[in-house]
């Protein structure tokens, strides 16, 4: 049977390209959105349905797979265009409310929040559907099944679709042209175990693709979860070397950041293609994430 076709929509997050996707599957009445992708790129999602003859009112529904601001920001604009949202229900109260989460993010991007991000509006409840771990989703002709898979954030969503796993955050941070990749930690629910669970659940269902929303479709999935299973070593290995000396603050990210970098370029990465990989990924949260975890569930049992 041949596969659904799947499109995928570069965003152009900040001018960039293959930094922040979206994924179009069409059905019977309408398309299926798997990731808003912020408000700030509403205007290059709306210009690129154009090209396919669609528009925004076109999107019946918009498959989340996480809460956070480069995936859901759009959520609540589309649900105003009439689409029902689909989202964890942990994450579901953030999408009704997002006064808690924008409070948040603000307090890390200031003034570059609108830039950045562009507006963030609430689903009203009727178009805010949650979904359960191993939930089927059925529109129209499509089969989707929603996987609770933690690590990345507690309200993390993973999609299996046909072949294809619409893997979001927990899957990675990949841009395509080198057989290299990312784990992104952000504050406040990074999980070195948990992690580990997920990529061990998701490689046990037989996957043929993987569609990180960072960025592209990957037929390598068995190189693609062995990588992230290295890199998850690589994360513990350098939290048990690093933190126990407590370094300051800026001294901590530097390190890190040292470290990111001379890794990229050993892998062959252009300036351009580190630069994506920064917009899709910054480091300076990841190491706020390693540290939160390491406090919370590391730095009591070494003492």
């Amino acid at each position: 049977m041949a596969s659904t076709p799947i499109l995928p929509i570069d965003l152009n997050f900040q001018g960039r390209t293959n930094t922040i996707a979206a994924y179009l599957l069409r059905h019977s009445t309408g398309l299926v959105l798997v990731e808003s992708g912020p408000g700030s790129t509403v205007s290059t999602l709306q210009n690129v349905l154009a090209t396919q003859g669609f528009s925004l009112r076109d999107i019946t529904h918009v498959l989340l797979t996480h809460i956070h601001l480069d995936h859901a920001g759009a959520a609540g604009f589309l649900a105003r265009q009439g689409a029902q949202i689909l989202v964890h229900p942990v994450g579901a109260p953030h999408m009704l409310n997002p006064e808690k989460l924008l409070s948040s993010a603000t307090r890390i991007y200031g003034e570059q929040m609108g830039p950045l991000w562009g507006d963030f509006l609430p689903v009203p409840p009727e178009k805010l559907t949650t979904l359960e771990d191993n939930q089927e989703v059925v529109i129209g002709a499509l089969r989707l099944r929603a996987l609770h898979t933690p690590g990345h954030a507690e309200h993390h969503i993973v999609y299996q679709f046909e072949d294809l796993c619409f893997s979001g955050d927990v899957g990675a941070v990949r841009i395509p042209g080198h057989p290299y990749l990312r784990l992104p930690f952000p504050p406040p629910e990074f999980h070195l175990e948990k992690w580990r669970a997920t990529v061990a659940r998701l490689q046990g269902l037989g996957f043929r693709r993987i569609a990180p929303t960072h960025f592209g479709i990957f037929d390598d999935v068995d190189w693609h979860f062995q990588a992230m299973l290295r890199v998850l070593d690589e994360a513990e290995r350098w939290m048990t070397a690093t933190f126990p000396a407590e370094p300051p603050a800026d001294l901590l990210h530097e390190q890190f950041i040292s470290w990111m970098s001379t890794q990229a370029r050993t892998a062959g990465l252009s300036e351009a293609e580190i630069e994506a990989y920064r917009l899709a990924n910054p480091l300076g949260m990841s190491v706020d994430g390693l540290l939160r975890y390491w406090k919370k569930y590391r730095s009591q049992a070494l003492s």
